[in-house]
């Protein structure tokens, strides 16, 4: 049993521990796709923009390009992506998903859709909501208190929040 600790009651307690256990949900459903945490952002990036530079991926992934560069590196020698010279600029390398590579973009977005199904398995679709709503406004005071230092996302979050009324 976990030792209870002052703040062990708290939402950010809470929201912590539900995010720690979702990473390791998610890191064996990868596994079972021979991928790593992280891997999947690249494939998923790609998938929806193939033919990106390691600049452009590790800008949208919000890491260095050293952490994409290695990420893409690793997932080359999977065979799952590879690198290639953009035509009429060899300087430029731009980074495709082979074929194998697609397949498993697509095994990724099953495994999130498996991983979201067993993470709210509990909830009704109000409870869902209402829980969706309430962690985009955590994320907005989050972001504000930090000086809004996030992406789009919590605003959209946000909005999504503000707008919707409790069903």
């Amino acid at each position: 049993m976990a030792e209870k600790t002052p703040y062990s009651k708290t939402v950010g307690y809470a929201l912590l521990h539900a995010a720690r256990l979702h990473r390791v949900r998610m890191a064996q459903l990868l596994a079972e796709l021979g991928l790593f945490p992280g891997q999947e952002q690249v494939l998923t990036a790609l998938a929806a923009d193939d033919g990106r530079t390691i600049g452009d991926l590790a800008a949208s992934l919000r890491v260095r390009p050293p952490t994409a560069s290695k990420a893409i590196g690793r997932l080359a020698a999977q065979g799952l992506v590879e690198r290639r010279s953009a035509p009429g600029d060899a300087r430029i390398v731009r980074v495709h998903l082979t074929d194998e590579g697609k397949l498993r973009a697509m095994a990724v977005k099953a495994v999130w859709r498996v991983l979201e199904d067993e993470a709210v398995e509990m909830l009704d679709r109000k409870d869902k909501k209402r829980l969706r709503r309430g962690l985009g406004r955590i994320a907005k005071s989050l972001n504000a208190a930090a000086g809004n230092v996030a992406d789009a996302t919590v605003e959209e979050m946000a909005a999504e929040g503000e707008a919707g009324a409790d069903d």
